[in-house]
């Protein structure tokens, strides 16, 4: 996996990551908006219904306008929305966010307005509730109290229950601010308050309230978890979307491939999770497509050559048949025989170019001298090319570098072709020079003849070119010398050149690999 795809993946996780964490927020604080204000709204219609139907609430609890912010009035005297104007004549308490909590609204019964100013409108209403409990309690007859409790209970939507038992009775720091204001506040175990009163005969009343308002409640929970698993199943969409398209543009081109358009190729951005599948299928019909053009051309190509000797053979035949004398038989016989010969060094190179240019053999790199081997080739080439002077030149005398990773077998064959190309067109001299150090393996092989022109530089790596097509038995080649030369450097890592020899003024052909290979490959 590349970098860049690693970072540019990495990069989109974390937007992802960063777009869901933005919405839940703003959908957290937006629902648990509107949600505490309908809280608010509903938790506080007990207590505001209850003033509603006072005559005189601020006069019958005096206490309501210094705690509480009470104020009643007319719909004139209050700056209302016509919203929540409407929502007052439907009879709905409507809650209303000021600079320090919320106001709150009510139509009396008497046809103007009741609002409370609670900053803390949980920890006030349950002040205001317990005060208001205590003062109709404390008014009530003791043979009444109990049935008066149970109904502020049903008006006021609390729970009241006398703390009778030892275990009931608050901690002393609560018994405390009881004794001195008459009132105090209790959190319960699940997050509720209660107020706890002490009425005008000593008895503690406690009031409890309902639960308080929880923001992250089940319907936020499950929203917060829709909302992200719709985004992950979107983003799980779009990656796939995305991975599928390519796939199918992958598949597209084999088809195409198939039907044998074998110049279809697969068009894929750097830096996508399919780009290295593109790249590999890409070189993969290169391959392919070279191939078989390789293959069209040796089809091509040998049926020309064969032509040649199968029809000196055939005509041999039929010399046979008219020769007059043995010396006339036998120069028949040894031309076929030298035909036969021509036939077999042309499938030999067919078949060793086939095997290089189809993927190669198994090439079972080892340790090997470089220099030995070229000393070798040219001993072999000077018994074999007697009127031609094959000069070697080994630069590194004392053999530091001759030894390198090569297949020996292949390297002699490469280094062959080159010597033998060059004695064939040389005027009289051959020189082959090694360049070794401690990075590369270098060979070049110069003559002095009539050399090869610039233009055909790179035609002479073809297989079956020949720049002079004129063909005998003395020139010979079949095209295929250096074409197998250049594969056999490919195979090892390295390259082929050709040039022009400043030395001789002939061709110069050079062959160039890395002397160790940082991994033992199977080519």
């Amino acid at each position: 996996m590349s970098l860049k795809f690693l970072l540019k993946a990495y990069a989109q996780v974390v937007a992802v990551a960063a777009l869901v964490a933005l919405m839940c927020v703003v959908l957290f604080n937006g629902l648990n908006n509107v949600r505490g204000q309908a809280w608010h709204e509903r938790s506080l219609q007990p207590l505001m219904e209850w003033l509603a139907a006072v005559p005189a609430p601020a006069e019958q609890y005096h206490w309501m306008p210094a705690l509480f912010g009470m104020k009643t009035g007319d719909s004139r005297a209050f700056q209302l929305t016509p919203v929540a104007s409407e929502r007052l004549s439907y009879g709905q308490v409507v809650a209303e966010p000021s600079g320090e909590g919320f106001v709150f609204y009510v139509a009396s019964e008497s046809g103007g307005l009741i609002s409370l100013n609670l900053e803390q409108p949980y920890r006030d209403l349950a002040r205001a509730t317990a005060l208001i409990v205590r003062w109709h309690l404390d008014a009530a007859p003791l043979e009444a109290r109990a049935q008066t409790s149970d109904y502020l209970a049903q008006a006021l939507g609390v729970r009241i229950n006398p703390l009778q038992k030892q275990a009931d009775l608050p901690a002393q720091t609560v018994l405390d601010r009881l004794s001195s204001s008459g009132l105090a506040l209790l959190r319960r175990d699940d997050g509720g308050l209660a107020g706890v009163v002490r009425l005008s005969e000593g008895d503690l009343i406690a009031v409890n309230m309902p639960e308080a308002f929880n923001p992250w409640g089940w319907p936020i929970v499950t929203l917060l978890l829709v909302l992200v698993g719709g985004v992950l199943a979107l983003g799980l969409f779009l990656a796939l979307r995305f991975v599928d398209r390519h796939l199918r543009k992958v598949e597209s081109v084999a088809l195409r491939i198939a039907r044998g358009e074998m110049g279809a190729r697969v068009e894929s951005q750097d830096g996508t999770l399919v780009s290295r599948l593109g790249s590999a299928f890409n070189g993969m019909a290169e391959h392919i497509q070279r191939l078989v053009q390789v293959q069209r051309e040796m089809i091509h190509a040998v049926s020309h050559e064969l032509r040649t000797p199968v029809a000196r053979i055939r005509f041999g035949v039929q010399m046979i048949e008219s020769a007059s004398s043995p010396e006339a038989l036998q120069k028949q016989m040894t031309g076929i025989d030298g035909d036969i010969q021509e036939l077999d060094e042309l499938i030999d190179e067919i078949l060793t170019y086939a095997r290089l240019e189809q993927g190669g053999p198994v090439f079972s790199l080892r340790d090997d001298s470089v220099t030995e081997i070229v000393e070798q080739v040219v001993t072999e080439q000077r018994i074999i090319r007697e009127g031609v002077d094959i000069e070697c030149r080994i630069e590194d005398g004392d053999g530091r570098w001759s030894q390198s990773d090569v297949e020996p077998r292949y390297i002699h064959r490469a280094v062959q072709n080159l010597v033998g190309n060059a004695a064939r067109y040389a005027d009289g001299r051959v020189l082959v020079t090694c360049h070794l150090d401690d990075e590369n393996c270098r060979i070049d092989v110069e003559d002095d003849g009539r050399g090869i022109p610039e233009s055909d530089w790179e035609k002479v790596f073809t297989a079956f070119a020949r720049l002079d097509d004129s063909r005998t038995r003395t020139s010979g080649g079949y095209g295929l010398g250096l074409s197998i030369v250049r594969r056999i450097l490919y195979w090892h890592g390295g390259q082929a050149f050709v040039g022009r020899s400043e030395q001789l003024g002939g061709a110069k052909f050079s062959l160039v690999w890395p002397r160790r290979k940082l991994e033992s490959s199977v080519l």
